[in-house]
């Protein structure tokens, strides 16, 4: 059942490199960096796409659609706001960067289906996130190794539900997803993995 696929608490979320479009693999974590099973899902991002639309899939052949990231326009002014919604189209919740909150440390805020906030996405280090814009504007900065580390707070900023956090000296982007510090699952875990998609895909926009 896609429900199993999301009782976890811990996902590696690995970025696979494709020249038509931005793939990546979610596999739950047992201790360590061990596998607790099979992946769980594939997710698909357009390049170039006029609006954002990336999809989760069952399976690596995409024959089975479990949800998806949509931008709510092509141009946001004042923060980007991205609907979770399941394969049949009802809601599971709402991605919005924080634009003011995030010009020096980046924020993002987890809504549920009524939009009500769950979660909210924060920066650890404010040194370290103006490091990494710093980086972001060099010649081939993405190749300088800055730690990427966000804090999973509950709805208003309230005690820590978790991280999300980069690997650090990897080929390719691999980031780890921790939600241990929420064991009554207050947080879908759709929606932080969402987010984790979010982060790496999305978060420059």
């Amino acid at each position: 059942m896609a429900a199993d696929r999301f009782r976890y608490d811990r996902y590696l979320v690995d970025q696979l490199v494709r020249p038509i479009a931005n793939l990546y693999r979610i596999t739950p974590l047992a201790a360590g960096q061990a596998p607790a099973g099979d992946p769980v899902a594939f997710v698909r991002q357009k390049k170039m796409a006029i609006r954002e639309d990336i999809r989760f899939f069952g399976d690596e052949s995409e024959s089975e659609e479990l949800f998806r990231i949509k931008a709510r326009s092509i141009l946001d002014i004042g923060g980007s706001r991205y609907d979770v919604v399941a394969a049949d189209g009802s809601a599971i919740g709402r991605l919005e960067h924080v634009f003011g909150k995030s010009l020096l440390r980046s924020t993002w805020r987890i809504t549920g289906p009524d939009e009500t906030e769950v979660a909210l996405a924060r920066e650890r280090s404010q040194a370290l996130a103006i490091a990494r814009r710093v980086v972001d504007f060099l010649p081939y900065g993405e190749l300088v190794p800055i730690p990427y580390d966000f804090v999973l707070h509950g709805a208003g900023g309230d005690g820590d539900l978790g991280h999300f956090k980069r690997h650090f000296l990897s080929f390719r982007d691999r980031y780890d997803l921790d939600l241990s510090g929420d064991p009554d699952r207050t947080l879908d875990r759709r929606l932080a993995l969402a987010l984790a998609i979010a982060l790496d895909a999305l978060q420059n926009r």
